[in-house]
């Protein structure tokens, strides 16, 4: 039970912190001139990530740590901690675009466009896992999937018109 307990607190706690971060970076992108876009789909993005977050809470404890499960969260967090690194003070859980600046293409973003998705989508299927729960998995990944089809389309377009306000 401890393991799981362990586990789920230090996600919890670093996932508040990411929410500090954003916050941080969010309020220094707009004093900037940067501008959100997508903001009426941003509580139905929360509302599924603290539903999953809240659900392993209520489901994992007393389930066994499956060790491969784990290990690749683990290496999940290195690709989010790498994401970070790259976008600096340009990371938010939020679409922010600050008309006329350089899309990012260094670290993660040489591989894929949005390699803190990839990051997300893996951690959604890959903690439940680790806790022995596919079904849940199975389910928050398929949610998590339609949430993405509609953010990361809004996000492209963002990023394309923003290329052209400078």
């Amino acid at each position: 039970m401890w393991p799981s307990i362990l586990i789920l607190g230090l996600v919890s706690l670093q996932r508040l912190a990411e929410l500090i971060i954003a916050r941080r970076n969010t309020r220094a992108l707009m004093a900037r001139g940067a501008r959100e876009i997508g903001a009426d789909h941003y509580p139905v993005m929360v509302a599924l990530h603290a539903s999953w977050l809240a659900g392993l809470w209520f489901l994992a404890p007393g389930h066994s740590v499956q060790p491969i499960w784990f290990m690749l969260f683990v290496v999940l967090q290195l690709g989010r901690l790498w994401v970070l690194a790259t976008l600096k003070g340009r990371w938010t859980t939020r679409i922010i675009v600050l008309p006329g600046a350089p899309l990012v293409r260094e670290g993660p973003y040489r591989l894929l466009s949005h390699p803190n998705y990839a990051v997300v989508i893996g951690e959604i299927a890959v903690l439940p896992l680790a806790f022995g729960l596919p079904l849940f998995a199975a389910v928050f990944s398929i949610l998590n999937g339609l949430m993405l089809w509609l953010r990361i389309s809004v996000e492209n377009r963002a990023l394309k018109t923003a290329m052209f306000l400078k």
